[in-house]
């Protein structure tokens, strides 16, 4: 049976922050410099999130500026291309020390070797302070991140333009997605607006935050993996994808979709030209900081395929910076690292509206922010933790590139479902038989179980 997380408190899981993905950009060190830095100890720190760049590079500043060990941290903050530009830096001599680690991200970088093990660095008092969270942090028993923040995900929609379409209250099955799309889309295409997007220019961001949801909520795996059969099994995104495609049809997504990248879409949406849309609880924090809202906006529960809660919505965290494996400074990297986890950095990224801790520590100690939106993202009773599916690598097309290109050329949902589940079992079974990947059935899985431990 997969591990399961479970935690203790109810700050340990909104995020107002989450991944914001842009072009690349490489940010200069506090004193401005990027060069030779004399005698200093040059690191450097890799992160794919720009919802908090500007926090983070004052928070670098800052250490660059007071540490009194001669270590200067360069950032880099990088955009959908993150991961790719991690793989080819380990090919060449040129990764960083420090790497931003994600719950979808950090057990592929482990079991690439790109992570060091950081148990020689955690005092008794760390240990105790960050909870330690079986395949979501800690690998066979050693430590390779600590907790800052956790996040829900929920449909995200302009309460303006469903006034001018009449609609009262948000979509709850996929048959009221689809006909709220076309209401609103009809009541403002003459102004430029549609009903729905998603930020399909990376297929895996756009359903990781849409159709993943929907299908846990409806109790089905979100990454397609059945934890009761300890098989792989698309079946359950069938309704969900022919929802999306009957969306495109209809005329009721934005245009260029495809080209859609996630600060684009929030750019729009803060105009108030898409009517709905789903993501993660970063959204309030982006259009308090990144993209002022000029619409009224909230966030309510994704919908089921039915309306019938059968699961729970994934909630994500465990992980932030995480150290690597190629650097030759770890002692300077963990020392920028330490400073990163300390209770003042800790503090302020909740206060300011940037994430709600997972530390209990400063859970109970730092205030909520203020922030518009922030209502819909509460957990509620059907948020949960869901547990670690095997991660596999199969021949071929991967299912979002799959689920995408269907959407756009229609075919055969089916038989491409079956095609799925056919080469993602073929890769498990390999990982099974020669990486030593463990997929064990859990017959008595209950999906709806998984919620309600974080509510008030």
């Amino acid at each position: 049976m997969m591990k399961r997380v479970i935690l203790t408190s109810l700050s340990l899981v909104l995020a107002l922050g989450l991944t914001a993905c842009g072009g690349n950009t490489a940010e200069s060190n506090g004193d401005g410099k990027t060069g030779d830095s004399g005698n200093k100890t040059k690191i450097t720190y890799w992160t794919g999130d720009r919802h908090d760049a500007d926090f983070v590079k004052e928070k670098v500043a800052e250490f660059n500026a007071s540490n009194t060990d001669g270590i200067e941290v360069e950032l880099a903050v990088k955009g959908d291309d993150f991961d790719t530009a991690l793989d080819l830096s380990f090919q060449t001599s040129d990764a960083p020390d420090v790497i931003r680690a994600k719950e979808n991200t950090i057990q592929t970088f482990y079991k690439k070797g790109f992570l060091a093990p950081i148990d020689e660095f955690l005092t008794d008092e760390l240990k105790t302070k960050f909870p330690a969270m079986p395949d979501l942090n800690e690998f066979d028993g050693k430590r390779y991140s600590l907790p800052n923040y956790g996040t829900t995900m929920r449909l995200v929609y302009n309460k303006d333009l469903f006034a001018k379409a009449g609609v009262e209250h948000p979509p709850t099955t996929l048959q009221e997605l689809v006909d709220t799309a076309k209401k609103l889309t009809e009541a403002g295409k003459a102004d430029g607006a549609y009903g729905f997007a998603q930020n399909f220019k990376n297929p895996g961001s756009a359903f990781g935050r849409s159709a993943r949801v929907i299908a846990e909520m409806s109790g089905y795996g979100g990454f397609g993996y059945d934890f009761k059969t300890a098989r792989y099994d698309f079946s359950g995104f069938e309704p969900i994808i022919d929802a999306f495609k009957q969306i495109k049809d209809d005329g009721s997504m934005l245009p260029g979709v495809e080209s859609l990248d996630i600060d684009p879409l929030r750019a729009q949406f803060a105009e108030g030209k898409i009517g709905m849309y789903m993501s993660y609880s970063s959204e309030p924090g982006v259009y308090k900081n990144q993209f002022p809202a000029k619409i009224d906006w909230a966030a309510a529960p994704v919908p089921t395929v039915d309306g019938t809660v059968k699961g729970s919505s994934g909630f994500l965290g465990g992980q932030w910076l995480a150290l690597s494996a190629k650097s030759e400074h770890k002692e300077a990297a963990w020392k920028f690292m330490e400073f990163m986890y300390g209770d003042q950095v800790l503090t302020d990224y909740q206060e300011k509206g940037f994430g709600i801790s997972m530390v209990p520590s400063i859970s109970a100690v730092a205030k909520t922010p203020d922030v518009n939106g922030i209502e819909g993202f509460l957990p509620n009773k059907n948020d949960g933790v869901w547990p670690v599916y095997p991660s596999v690598a199969p021949e071929g097309m991967k299912s979002d590139d799959a689920f995408f290109k269907y959407m756009l050329n229609g075919g055969d949902l089916k038989a491409i479902i079956a095609d799925l589940n056919k080469r993602y079992n073929a890769a498990l079974d390999s990982a099974i038989a020669n990486d030593g990947v463990k997929a064990e059935p859990d017959a008595g899985f209950d999906p709806a179980a998984l919620g309600g431990k974080f509510a008030k």
